[in-house]
């Protein structure tokens, strides 16, 4: 891939399909070498196409066609039709016809993992957003829908389970003579869909059944199906999953509308899951659990993802995408309703601060680097690079401030209305947020830029208070960078909560300001006091604010603003101003001294958690952790590397000095012998003992038995990976000792894992230390990593590359080297892959000039590759402007 060969498609340059496809009867035949995919298309001209004598032009790659016939008649080479690497074309077509094609494909050399591959022993596949053409020519594009009957048959004793989409209406054995042993199944989906929602599943698998009745009385069937080994883990994926189906029904009086909804767990899998219409495919370390095997996060992360994945059956199947820049359509929209139904499930504040802490970390920068885009981007080159949080976080940061505009009653009218409307439709974010407008009777003409325009907007805030006048003003200014391609941003809809607090921390203003011109004074009346304004209330839009609090009051915000957002926040500005301190100090060859202000508010934090018995832990666990060197680096106009971790680690060294027999009550009091449970509570406490952990193992000493004792006695992953982590980031003597040994014991007693395993090796690869890329790199070599499996690839370079920024940018390039090596050699296994590992890379602009070169340097050498992937090539390019 060369820049001449690179080419971009625009949104601006969308239309209709010339050629709608009726039905789909796909029959696919699965063998060791070779599959064999027939395919009989109902084609008829699209009556909205501006081309009426258009050729049929159908996408295809990587397919062998063995025969094509249009109504019956065979299709012949050159004379017929024209065919080359992405696509096949026939001339002379009716306004009405059939096509069958029959082609030959390799799923055992797919290692893309894109349309149908091999993954372990099972047949599978992934065909968002643009696989389905590597099964079979097709016009694969979102606004062709279609209904799929599916035959699958295979060898039975190698694949006695075969799925597909919809209903089964069929099965037998295969009574052929050159076919004895094999059987096959026919599945028909009732509903019309896009080509990207196909699914097929063949393999020997088990699975947990269970069953939902919907609020209509309807019994639906509900099935996980993995290898025999995991049966033990299905069971709170299928307990999430009734959640999610009871709290949709409840919350969106959305019904599901299939007689059976699956889960197959896949352990090659490029995405977290894929929501197939009735055939969910999942990434097995987003679906199987126990407590043994699986921590917390993992717990919460696989209630989410089966939520958002199951969600999808109304925001994304039943009303898809017109075409792939409307993306966050569906992915923004079941972001939000999954964010939603976490909130539910748990603590609305510590969902809200994890989300913001994710959004301003990673999109924040993404909004900041070369491959910035809108929501609703303008062009791309390779779909799969649109993935990202921009689309979906973003996406679903821009939902959110509709459903608040609204208010929760217009809202679910907006929702109904939009799900009434456009059923069985591929639709755009304008109709979306056309009927929000409709329902709600407000303008949203302005907020349709967070849609059109990338960046990440920045709010200058000022207080005056007047105390003759008894007033308050907030000076409010707003502006957003420049990104590629839109130099000069319009002013932004920007819904600003705010409340003044007065000084016993009781609210006397609490209200929604709309920030819509760049510059605007708000004026609260009868304001008796000089108040502390709570800004920013619940992160009420995407945005960068600037006010300049005094530390006092960060720690008032911190005591006793009743908004958990606030409080966090307030607690990461106190952190990073004091920072901000040492990090001049240590630039001037200072001693570094900490702002005792912040031990006062630790030890307030920590003396919350051993009096007040009715406190979210999990929420002051956060309020413990600092801001992350990521972060903070996001914040910085030229990235110190170094400097930024010996400070923070600086910092987190005092704490744990000055605070060690705070921190031990805390860890004596909830390092108790309850029984392990999955629930809000008994996760906030887990979170907060591993948080008091993390400082108390900075002091050495009988704090390392204290770790390791945790980790021995253990019956939980939360715990034992907690406290092996903790322990691998300690540098005594006796902590490495432990660490090698520990290290050992975990893999022998867990080789047969391998999500545990992947755990084993991601808290090695992201210990914070800068000379240690021989250790991950000698990761990479051990038996338990697989190149072209994308989770071991994210668990080790990934892990590296995105945490141990010491290690990474390290000052003689030899991470960067390291991570260049490893994409260019995923580019031939997988260019999905290799393009999103690419992305540290990316951020060299922020970077110490030599730095700067070095990881050029890197994007260089990738770039001049020959037979480079268009996923690597787009990045890498943009990269390089």
């Amino acid at each position: 891939m060369k820049e001449a060969q690179a080419q971009n498609i625009f949104l601006k340059d969308y239309k209709s399909p010339d050629f709608l496809i009726d039905s789909i009867n796909l029959d696919v035949s699965l063998y060791e070498t070779e599959s064999i995919v027939i395919s009989n298309l109902s084609i008829r001209r699209n009556p909205n196409s501006l081309n009426q004598k258009a050729a049929l032009v159908l996408h295809g790659q990587e397919l062998t066609l063995l025969d094509l016939r249009l109504d019956g008649e065979e299709l012949f080479l050159d004379a017929d039709y024209e065919q080359d690497d992405t696509s096949l074309t026939i001339m002379n077509v009716k306004d009405v016809f059939e096509l069958e094609s029959k082609v030959s494909i390799k799923p055992q050399e797919n290692t893309s993992l894109e349309g149908l591959y091999k993954s372990s022993n099972k047949f599978c596949t992934q065909c968002e957003a643009e696989g389905f053409r590597k099964i079979t020519f097709y016009l694969d594009r979102p606004d062709v829908l279609s209904s799929f009957t599916t035959r699958i048959e295979a060898d039975k004793k190698l694949y006695a389970v075969l799925l597909s989409n919809g209903n089964k209406v069929d099965s037998g054995e295969c009574s052929e003579a050159d076919k004895a042993g094999r059987h096959w199944v026919v599945w028909q989906d009732p509903f019309l869909k896009p080509a990207y929602l196909f699914a097929l599943v063949a393999g020997n698998l088990f699975s947990v059944d269970d069953s939902f009745t919907t609020c209509s009385g309807r019994e639906v069937a509900l099935q996980v199906f993995v290898e025999k080994k995991d049966l033990d883990k299905c069971d709170f994926a299928i307990k999430s999953l009734k959640k999610a189906m009871t709290w949709d029904e409840e919350v969106y009086g959305r019904e599901y509308d299939l007689d059976i909804f699956m889960i197959v767990a896949v352990d090659d899998f490029n995405m977290g899951a894929m929501e197939n219409k009735g055939l969910n495919i999942f990434n097995s370390s987003c679906v199987l659990a126990k407590p043994e095997t699986s921590t917390d996060f993992s717990f919460q992360r696989i209630e989410a993802i089966v939520a958002h994945e199951y969600f999808h059956n109304w925001s994304g199947n039943r009303v898809t995408c017109r075409d792939w820049f409307q993306l966050s359509l569906k992915e923004g929209f079941t972001v939000y309703r999954d964010s939603e139904f976490s909130a539910d499930m748990g603590s609305r504040d510590v969902k809200r601060i994890d989300d913001v802490n994710f959004l301003r970390t990673v999109q924040f920068a993404e909004d900041a680097g070369p491959m910035a885009h809108s929501v609703r981007p303008e062009s791309y080159m390779e779909i799969s690079n649109f993935y990202t949080v921009t689309i979906y976080e973003k996406g679903c940061e821009v939902v959110r401030m509709i459903a608040n505009l609204l208010g929760p009653e217009l809202f679910r009218q907006g929702t109904d209305l939009y799900f009434n409307k456009f059923d069985g439709m591929a639709v755009t974010t304008e109709d979306f947020v056309a009927t929000m407008e409709e329902v709600g009777g407000i303008d949203l003409t302005q907020f349709r830029r967070w849609y059109s325009q990338a960046g990440t907007p920045i709010i200058s805030v000022k207080g005056d208070y007047n105390e003759k006048d008894q007033s308050y003003t907030l000076s409010v200014e707003q502006n957003c960078p420049p990104t590629p391609g839109q130099a000069k941003k319009e002013n932004f809809y920007i819904p600003f909560e705010v409340a003044l607090l007065d000084q016993q921390g009781r609210v006397v203003e609490d209200k929604v300001l709309t920030i819509s011109e760049s510059q605007q004074n708000f004026v609260f009346e009868n304001i008796a006091e000089k108040p502390v304004p709570s800004l920013l209330r619940s992160f009420s839009a995407p945005v960068k604010m600037d006010f300049d609090y005094s530390r006092d009051e960060l720690m008032f915000l911190i005591s006793h603003d009743s908004d958990g957002f606030v409080r966090w926040e307030a607690a990461q500005q106190l952190s990073l101003q004091i920072i901000e301190e040492l990090l001049k100090q240590r630039k001037n060859n200072s001693a570094m001294t900490i702002d005792q202000r912040l031990i006062q508010a630790m030890e307030s934090i920590l003396n919350v958690a051993l009096t007040d018995r009715s406190a979210d832990l999990a929420v002051l666990a956060r309020l413990l952790v600092l801001p992350s060197e990521a972060y903070i680096g996001e914040l910085a106009e030229e990235i110190d590397i170094d400097g930024i971790h010996e400070v923070r680690e600086f910092m987190r060294q005092e704490l744990a000095v000055s605070l060690e027999d705070k921190l031990l009550k805390v860890y004596q009091l909830l390092n108790n012998d309850k029984p392990y449970l999955v629930e809000a509570d008994d996760i906030a406490e887990r979170s907060l003992k591993n948080t008091v952990l993390n400082y108390l193992i900075l002091l050495n000493g009988e704090k390392v038995e204290i770790c390791h004792d945790q980790y021995k006695q253990a019956d939980n992953m939360t715990d034992k990976s907690a406290a092996l982590r903790a322990l691998l980031s300690a540098d005594s003597e006796q902590a490495v000792d432990l660490q090698k040994q520990s290290l050992t014991e975990f893999y022998d007693s867990w080789k047969d894992e391998p999500l545990v395993i992947e755990q084993w090796l991601s808290m090695q690869a992201s210990v914070a230390k800068k000379d240690n890329l021989a250790e991950i790199i000698k990761l990479t070599k051990h038996e338990s990593f697989d190149i072209k499996n994308p989770n071991k690839v994210r668990s080790v370079i990934g892990a590296f590359c995105h945490q141990n920024k010491v290690g990474f940018h390290h000052e003689s390039g030899s991470g960067y080297e390291f991570l260049a090596d490893n994409v260019i050699t995923l580019n031939k296994l997988n260019p999905q892959i290799a393009s999103r590992l690419l992305t540290p890379l990316t951020h060299w602009k922020k970077q110490q000039s030599h730095r700067q070169a070095l990881m050029k340097e890197q994007l260089q050498r990738i770039l001049d590759l020959d037979n480079l992937s268009k996923d690597v090539y787009e990045v890498a390019s943009k990269s390089l402007g």
